[in-house]
């Protein structure tokens, strides 16, 4: 009686086959960890607001206020195997002055989210809409705000 160690039966060929088309017809994605959430509000002061949230270099959400839409709450989800998170905010806040001006104002900065999951942050302006940054005001901590222009951020073209 001879057996060949490679020799498959049907029905094991038939499952082999069956599990490599399912490799290929199945894009793998990155495993999530959990997911945080993120409320930007427009501000009386402004007339529209389009920004931008990148996690890790990535879009991951938009916003677009107006009075029509005052507020936006998104959910991000975080890949596994990482605790700690770069995220830039990019894109342009238009406010009215105190004299009725008309002014935009560029978003461009950075961040590391420090084990962002299960937090609600908000995203917030200073310095007359120039300085923008996510807090989570019940744990400060887990967010720091670091100096500079985001990288991926660009220039509006108009």
């Amino acid at each position: 009686m001879s057996t060949s160690r490679f020799s498959f039966t049907l029905p094991t060929a038939v499952l082999l086959s069956a599990i490599s088309l399912l490799a290929v017809a199945v894009p793998l994605r990155p495993a999530l960890a959990g997911e945080f959430t993120v409320t930007d509000g427009k501000a009386d002061m402004e007339i529209s607001e389009v920004s931008r949230i990148y996690l890790d270099g990535k879009l991951v959400s938009e916003f677009r206020l107006d009075d029509a839409t005052r507020h936006k709450t998104v959910r991000i989800p975080t890949p596994l195997g990482r605790v700690d998170h770069t995220y830039t905010l990019c894109g342009e806040i238009t406010i009215r002055t105190a004299d009725g001006r008309t002014e935009t104002h560029e978003v461009s900065s950075n961040g590391i989210l420090h084990n962002p999951d299960g937090h609600h942050f908000y995203a917030f302006g200073s310095y007359g809409f120039k300085d923008f940054f996510l807090l989570d005001p019940q744990a400060p901590q887990v967010a720091e705000r670091l100096p500079g222009r985001g990288e991926v951020c660009s220039a509006p073209i108009s």
